[in-house]
């Protein structure tokens, strides 16, 4: 996993800021007022600062903007970031500063004088999300990215404020390398192995194989396989943390570790793009780790369908008729919309086995949904108004993009078929809205159930929030959110 940058917290000595070799960020406000640590920068550069606030462009400044001086007089440094930040700046404005840091980090080490700063551990939060990068797979020798030092006249209180967010930062970036990996690296066996790695941080994994699925009657997810010499894997992440014998809630995870659209084959032109169509398990997986990570106080199973969708002689073929776990027939008119075959029988064995307070599923499930929203928001659909609630406050106070999408029986109709129980797609219209009616007829009554599409959020193609342009990690800021929100002490 790629490991967030090394976060140290220390006591503000500003002795240091003219000897150190990096970059050092200092804050002003936005009328110009400097802290202690921005005062000596202020000297040591001979009252470059000083000019620069005094600047008319400084007046157009936005908080969490950054101007940087290169190779800074009177200082070591290669670069001072001056950032504009109120002092009693809010959240959404502390990330936004610390995401414009980790913009310009690159390799280099970071000195941060916080000062005074309040909520300087949601500056430390926005840094460390942005200052991501998948290099897994590039051969070119590297050095390995500097730390960062955070000077502040509290270390011991910014320390405890951090912690938590560290964890956060770990599940966000191993889903972004999830998600990131090509399908010949991360099969459904390497997905089912690095999952199994996670019992060192506390988590109970359970991994079944095909016999064991096809004991249970898991039909539909071994359908979408069976076209791969790849197994298909489900894996069970449990974190008991909460109260003991209080229902958990159940996180459930699309894992197509590959989707050429199997027989109902995809166009080639961005099929390689299909390596990210297992960014629901990813999330799941990033979730899972953060709990564990952090103890969380709350009781939660993350479940993921560890699929790839080939087409061979094996192939599940347009028009077959499949039975499911839950024992409903399902008509199978595109083997591409295979994603709530696998998910429908995950949802099941979740309800059978764990009896949930509720579940959420997260899947890159359909195009209809980027039509209807862009790469700027999940599709959110529930049975439950309270529940889905919970998570839209959530992914506001995350700034993770959501919005509630309508459902009603009156889609139902486009799901009918002659020779089965159902279809697995209802035709173009409302395509997103047909496949959460779908799922939900594999929801069990009285069960609070969120589907969330994040087919246009997983991976995106320039800079989000919180990451570089590729996989975003969207969703593990906001389930966590929403977790220690509502599940946590309860």
């Amino acid at each position: 996993m790629t490991t967030p940058a090394a976060v140290t917290i220390t006591e503000t000595d500003i002795e240091q800021i003219a000897e150190f070799e990096g970059r050092v960020a200092i804050f002003v406000t936005p009328d110009g007022k400097l802290d202690p640590g921005a005062r000596r920068a202020n000297r040591q550069t001979k009252g470059a600062v000083q000019r620069m606030t005094e600047a008319e462009s400084w007046g157009k400044m936005k908080p969490g903007d950054v101007k940087t001086l290169a190779w800074p007089t009177g200082m070591k440094a290669e670069a001072l970031d001056v950032v504009c930040l109120p002092r009693n700046a809010d959240v959404a404005e502390a990330r936004k500063a610390g995401v414009a840091l980790g913009r310009n980090k690159g390799d280099a080490a970071l000195l941060v004088l916080a000062g005074p700063l309040r909520r300087a551990d949601e500056m430390v939060l926005g840094l460390v999300l942005r200052a991501y990068e998948f290099t897994a797979h590039k051969t070119a020798e590297r050095d390995a990215p500097e730390g960062i030092t955070v000077m502040t006249g509290k270390p011991d209180e910014l320390n405890d404020a951090v912690a938590p967010h560290l964890s956060v930062a770990e599940g966000v970036f191993l889903t972004r390398d999830l998600v990131s990996e090509p399908a010949n690296h991360l099969t459904t066996e390497e997905f089912a192995n690095r999952i199994k790695g996670l019992e060192k941080s506390g988590l109970k994994v359970k991994i079944l194989d095909e016999d064991e699925m096809r004991k249970l009657g898991m039909h539909l997810l071994l359908s979408v396989g069976h076209g791969s010499a790849t197994p298909s894997k489900l894996a069970i992440m449990e974190w008991m943390g909460g109260a003991k014998g209080d229902a958990p809630l159940a996180l459930v995870g699309k894992g197509v570790v590959f989707d050429t659209g199997g027989i109902s084959l995809k166009p080639a032109a961005g099929m390689e793009d299909m390596t990210m169509d297992m960014g629901g398990a990813g999330v799941v997986t990033g979730v899972m780790h953060t709990l564990a990570a952090r103890k969380a106080k709350a009781n939660v199973v993350g479940l993921v369908g560890l699929v790839e969708n080939m087409p061979s002689d094996r192939a599940t073929r347009p028009g077959d008729v499949v039975k499911s776990m839950k024992g409903d027939t399902v008509e199978i008119i595109n083997t591409d919309a295979e994603g709530r075959l696998v998910l429908a029988d995950v949802l099941w064995y979740a309800q059978e086995n764990y009896k949930p307070s509720g579940i959420v599923d997260l899947a890159t499930l359909t195009g209809a949904i980027i039509i209807g929203l862009g790469h700027d928001k999940a599709g959110v659909f529930s049975n439950d108004d309270a529940f889905c609630n919970s998570f839209l406050k959530a992914a506001e106070a995350e700034g993770e993009g959501a919005w509630r999408m309508p459902m009603g029986d009156s889609y139902d109709k486009q799901l009918k078929s002659s020779i089965a129980d159902m279809k697995n797609v209802g035709g173009r219209p409302a395509g997103s809205i047909t496949a959460a009616q779908f799922l939900q007829r594999f929801v069990q009554e009285g069960t609070p159930w969120i589907h969330l599409d994040i087919a246009g959020v997983a991976r995106v193609g320039e800079d989000t929030t919180y990451a570089p342009k590729g996989s975003s990690g969207w969703g593990v800021l906001a389930l966590n959110r929403m977790i220690a929100d509502n599940y946590e002490g309860k």
